[in-house]
């Protein structure tokens, strides 16, 4: 995984001056249902229709920042250029090398491997399966995410702007909102004007859709430069050196391995771009009794006893940023919240 990194890292042209580290700090303060076919076909519509859309078609150009999932290599876009729902809808993507297809027959545009195939299907870990869930993606902030604050969690608003202040050093960029869930901060990212794209990226199809039904209703401009787009975390479809911001909001507890999507992080970061995560630091109470740390070392061999997912000490954290890559790493704690940040050298 180092070879990796420093491979990808050897690719970018060039490094910008790199913020000074941040310090730690302590925080002071505490923090769906099935779609119907018609309904589908509805967005569909009010997306091919949307009378503000003011582009010209596109026959054949790269796009900025999409590749394939398979082989990295550029996808070429035909259609109407721009990040955002109606244009990505309009437009079909083919990758330059393998010549394989991705389209938005959905309300997203799926890059994930296995888009487009008919007859192989494969199952994630539980804990990634269960936000593929309907109901869990109708429920999610509908009293689910705010249930959070028990744990420490300041609450959308206020983690919002404490993600905003790692971000200064990278705004008018492109921000990946990774694992966005039902768009949360995702859409509040797009809204907020600071980002040149923000790109909402996540596993579940039915988080996507959640997401989407939420932009109609907060009266979001479809041309706004938000895009909808389903991919593994494992796997960004991403050129390398190519995303200054990246934001993982409650995530990295769910991922299958988080050593390899952190790699993946680093590896399509630019230079001196930021990621930010949030999640919840390993307890006795969420991770069994091996989160003690003296009996740490034997999870690796027994596996984690009352949980199916990753919970992790701080210092556990900035070992792995580290191991991937990022410097100037810096966190805030409150109780068992944590949000943390590094950045691509």
């Amino acid at each position: 995984m180092e070879l990796a990194v420093r491979a990808a890292a050897a690719s970018c042209s060039s490094s910008p001056s790199l913020h000074p580290p941040r310090v730690p700090c302590r925080l002071g303060r505490s923090p769906g249902l099935p779609l119907p076919a018609r309904r589908v076909a509805v967005a569909a519509a009010a997306i091919a229709l949307d009378p503000e859309i003011k582009t010209e078609l596109n026959d054949a150009s790269k796009t900025e920042v999409f590749a394939c999932p398979v082989c990295y290599e550029p996808l070429i876009r035909t259609g109407p250029p721009g990040m955002n729902l109606p244009a990505i809808y309009r437009s079909g993507f083919k990758c330059s090398k393998c010549n394989k297809s991705f389209t938005s027959k959905d309300v997203f545009l799926d890059l994930t491997i296995t888009s487009g195939m008919k007859e192989y299907s494969e199952l994630k870990p539980a804990r990634t399966e269960l936000f593929r869930s309907p109901l869990v993606s109708f429920l999610y902030e509908r009293g689910w995410r705010q249930n959070f604050n028990r744990s420490g969690f300041p609450g959308r608003d206020e983690e919002f702007q404490m993600a905003q202040d790692y971000f200064q050093s990278v705004a008018g960029g492109i921000l990946v909102d990774v694992s966005c869930g039902s768009g949360l901060f995702s859409r509040k990212f797009a809204s907020s004007g600071a980002y040149s794209a923000v790109i909402a990226l996540d596993f579940s199809e039915n988080m996507l859709r959640q997401c989407y039904d939420y932009i109609k209703q907060e009266e979001t401009p479809m041309n706004t430069n938000l895009a909808l787009v389903r991919a593994d975390i494992s796997r960004l479809p991403f050129a390398s050196c190519s995303i200054d911001a990246i934001h993982a909001g409650a995530a990295i507890h769910c991922w299958p391995s988080p050593s390899n999507a952190i790699a993946e992080i680093s590896r399509v970061l630019k230079p001196g771009g930021v990621f930010v995560a949030t999640t919840f630091l390993s307890t006795p109470t969420n991770s069994g009794p091996l989160s003690i740390d003296a009996l740490r070392p034997l999870r690796q061999i027994v596996g984690p006893v009352n949980s199916s997912y990753n919970f992790f000490t701080e210092g556990e954290l900035e070992d792995l940023c580290r191991s991937c890559g990022l410097i100037n790493y810096s966190s805030k704690v409150q109780r068992s919240f944590i949000m943390f940040s590094g950045q691509k050298p």
